[in-house]
């Protein structure tokens, strides 16, 4: 009996996560490209490093796995599709440790896709294997607490080496349970040895971006601190609060079932630091500003909680036939939904539905006004039409003089779209944007330059002999709408020592 439950345990999971999968797929329209962010991190697999600017080395090397296996936008989108399917298989186990059978693993799998880790999952960008990693440090702690065995904290720190090497963020979570642990009746953790080799494999494993960080005098910081000044700064922290629920559409009665689980239910109490950690963490995130997603790593420990101790309220009696219900008040809103929180509909139908969008905040960008579109979706359109002018202006370049041409983009987001699409066809493009200052090729010869994305400032236009503009984005739905394309030729000498002068004080700018 108990073979046949796990094989039905299995086969329940195999169809979640062949869904999960498929799902990912089908849910962004053809008339959206990828995301700005993404074709920066692409462009890492290219300039393979112990750090970068804006995020750390573990992205760059999981492109590179992408560039070998073609590039394509299938596996730019497979990886976060997996990140996420691979925390359903954290999930799923969490729910069997705790003693819940097939219907919690059915609420808790059902909970994860029908919630916003499902838009995490859409976009190639550090943010899903992060929720992985924080799924699973969840994980090995509550085999910890369970068994005691220095094995899991050992484990513990081979995560979190691997976590920080992908994304910072992780050591908020860290900071958390430390301090939670210290709190509660389970501080006798600070006498484990294990504990100490674990945070020694951590730091062993994120060695080298942090000798990167001391060499390049902490990049980071600076980053965080303009990501505080142009971004954060417009996070509500009220907002940030209410996220937290709207996160999961109709199931969020199971994150409160979570805490009533692990506050009443006896069997749960050698787990209740968890409760403790869960609030550590979102009044730092808070603190801090944070985006509210910050937080979704939080998230799977409590689903999981939530789900196994919701399958014991209704399992006797007549309250067994509410279950459907539950199904359903997770699955059923998140349906209605579905064409407001993923890029389903095309741009024109997302206009014709605007209220819908306005009401759920959709259309608030970081800057904290309402545009036409939600920010992300308007940063996966135009990249293509930006690529073709940048190639038609160089196009326009006299062949024997297309080795001494520089493709000088305004944003890291049109950088890397010019690279995506024109790779090999022309030059890479550089710009003055997050990491592509570091990537500038060789400028003593410079005849003719390719500028995308602004008009050559009133400081430079007479040190160029020639300014051709060749067109400029017109998507109007696009971020970088009215983005210029200019050909600019005929440079004076002064024009190569200007620019690395201006790549320099750019390079030390980041320096903290």
């Amino acid at each position: 009996m108990e073979l046949s439950q796990r094989r039905t345990s299995l086969l329940l999971l195999l169809l979640f996560l062949v869904f999960k999968m498929a799902f990912q797929y089908t849910v962004v329209n053809p008339a959206f490209e990828l995301h700005r962010d993404e074709y920066l991190h692409l462009d890492m697999g290219y300039h393979l490093a112990a750090g970068y600017l804006s995020v750390p080395p573990f992205t760059a090397f999981n492109s590179l796995l992408v560039r070998w296996l073609g590039g394509g936008e299938y596996w730019v989108r497979f990886f976060p599709a997996l990140y996420g399917a691979l925390t359903m298989v954290v999930i799923w186990r969490m729910v069997r440790f705790l003693g819940g059978g097939l219907y919690a693993q059915a609420l808790a799998l059902s909970l994860f896709v029908c919630s916003a880790f499902s838009r995490l999952n859409v976009l190639y960008q550090p943010n899903s294997f992060d929720v992985l990693v924080w799924a699973l440090l969840c994980w090995l702690m509550m085999r910890y607490l369970q068994s005691q065995q220095g094995k899991w904290l050992l484990w513990a720190g081979v995560v979190a080496g691997i976590g920080v090497l992908n994304k910072y963020t992780v050591m908020v979570l860290l900071a958390g349970w430390l301090v939670a642990l210290l709190l509660s009746s389970h501080r006798r953790i600070f006498r484990e040895k294990a504990l100490y080799l674990g945070a020694l494999i951590a730091l062993a494993l994120a060695a080298p971006n942090l000798v990167w960080q001391i060499q390049q005098g902490f990049p980071v910081l600076h980053h965080m601190k303009e990501l505080a000044t142009t971004q954060l700064v417009h996070v509500n922290r009220m907002d940030f609060a209410a996220d937290q629920f709207i996160f999961f559409f109709g199931g969020a009665f199971l994150i409160v079932a979570a805490f009533a689980g692990l506050f009443f239910y006896w069997p749960y109490r050698l787990y209740r630091v968890i409760l403790l950690m869960y609030v550590l963490v979102i009044l730092l995130l808070i603190y801090m500003r944070a985006k509210s997603y910050y937080a979704l790593g939080l998230y799977p420990v409590l689903i999981a909680f939530g789900s196994t101790y919701w399958e014991r309220v209704f399992r006797n009696g007549w309250t067994r036939y509410l279950r459907i219900l539950w199904l359903a008040v997770v699955v059923l809103p998140f349906v209605y939904l579905l064409n407001v929180v993923f890029p389903v509909l095309s741009p024109a139908q997302i206009q014709e539905k605007s209220g819908k969008f306005a009401a759920l905040g959709m259309l608030r960008w970081e800057d904290g006004k309402n545009h036409a579109l939600p920010q992300d979706f308007a940063d996966m359109l135009g990249w293509g039409e930006t690529a073709q002018l940048a190639m038609q202006a160089w196009q326009r370049v006299p062949e024997h003089d297309r080795k001494n041409t520089l493709v000088l983009c305004e944003n890291y987001g049109e950088a890397g779209a010019v690279n995506y699409y024109n790779r090999g066809r022309m030059p890479a493009a550089v710009s003055f944007s997050a990491d592509y200052v570091y990537w500038f090729p060789p400028l003593d010869s410079l005849q003719y330059i390719v500028l995308v994305g602004e008009t050559p400032s009133e400081a430079y236009r007479p040190l160029i002999g020639k300014m051709e503009k060749i067109g400029s984005l017109e998507d109007s739905l696009a971020r970088e709408h009215g983005a210029p394309v200019y050909l600019l030729s005929g440079l004076s000498p002064q024009v190569p020592a200007l620019l690395r002068k201006a790549v320099q004080e750019r390079q030390r700018s980041y320096r903290y």
